[in-house]
């Protein structure tokens, strides 16, 4: 490690942890024991979400899952002890605002926050601010939901925040001159790309932020699954996008590493995927749906892009960060 006004930043190399892309998640916390940790996990009532909250629920941690129908998500968590639902909806910056300070009010840590949910691939939808769903929802909502937690996170004293990203940061990175396809034609991927790279660049600014607080953050890769998520793609996408695919316990198995592992203590700011730190790729991104990611490309990852991106997502929210 190096230090950079007295941030230690750890390199964004793989540290070989003996797991790999077969792992599942319930494998990562073996010998775990999460008893008295306070968990959120968004969207974690199906897909990867769900195998997220099972995992670490079985590790004994008290796992809180926002929805925006927590009915709707009574039947999915049914049988998994010690998981609470809200209600939540991450394009909505009222609802963002009473879920975070319902749980402030509790006066519970936060030792684990896993921004998981999020959307992929829609057609153009405008919040209700006039921003592109899918920066809004799988970023902007996050960034405000994470600020937000920030006094329950610092309580716990030794938490870590997960950001979920995709094989979808090969589409490219954040467009910081018109994030909101407000002076551009629509792209329904270069705008997942784009939030996607936001999610692994909000990892990068939230650990130098939090490293002094004993908070440290970690983007990932959960790999190919077929879930809901894939509800936009047309069967000719879904076609193209078949291949190696991961199972939903193996998907989840990166985030619960990233929230829980002993092998990260003392690190942060890196992306992950296969239960590894990711080495960096610097061969241009391959654009196919087929294409499987190998690593992370420098555009997710550079610094100076994580501050550029956290200075316009604190305006576009209109919340400013206090340490």
């Amino acid at each position: 490690m190096k230090e950079d006004n007295n941030y230690l930043v750890t390199p964004q190399k793989p540290i070989h942890s003996g797991f790999g892309s077969q792992t599942t998640a319930r494998e990562v916390v073996i010998g775990c024991d999460l008893n008295g940790k306070i968990a959120i996990v968004t969207g974690g009532y199906s897909g990867v979400g769900l195998e997220t909250t099972r995992a670490l629920a079985e590790a004994g941690a008290t796992v809180i899952v926002p929805a925006r129908s927590p009915e709707k998500a009574l039947t999915s968590v049914a049988g998994i002890h010690r998981v609470e639902l809200e209600e939540l909806d991450l394009i909505d910056p009222a609802s963002i605002e009473a879920f975070a300070q319902k749980f402030l009010d509790s006066g519970r840590p936060l030792d684990i926050l896993i921004n998981n949910a999020g959307i992929m691939a829609p057609p153009l939808v405008r919040d209700a601010r006039g921003y592109e769903s899918q920066f809004a929802t799988n970023h902007l909502g996050h960034f405000q939901l994470t600020l937000q937690l920030w006094p329950a996170l610092k309580k716990a004293k030794d938490a870590r925040v997960v950001s979920v990203s995709s094989t979808g940061i090969r589409f490219g990175g954040v467009d910081f001159e018109d994030p909101n396809f407000e002076q551009k034609e629509y792209d329904k991927w270069k705008a997942y790309g784009q939030s996607k790279s936001a999610n692994a660049l909000f990892a990068v600014a939230l650990d130098k932020r939090g490293q002094s607080h004993g908070i440290r953050a970690f983007s990932v890769h959960p790999g190919r699954i077929m879930t809901d998520l894939v509800r936009f793609m047309s069967e000719e996408e879904k076609a193209a996008a078949t291949g190696e695919l991961k199972t939903t316990e193996q998907g989840a198995a990166t985030s619960v590493w990233c929230a829980t592992s002993p092998q990260l203590e003392g690190k942060g700011g890196v992306f992950c995927l296969d239960v590894d730190i990711a080495e960096v790729i610097t061969a241009e991104a391959p654009q196919g749906l087929s294409q499987k990611l190998t690593g992370v490309f420098p555009w997710a990852i550079d610094p100076e892009y994580a501050e550029r991106l956290w200075q316009i997502s604190e305006k576009l929210t209109r919340i400013k960060f206090t340490d």
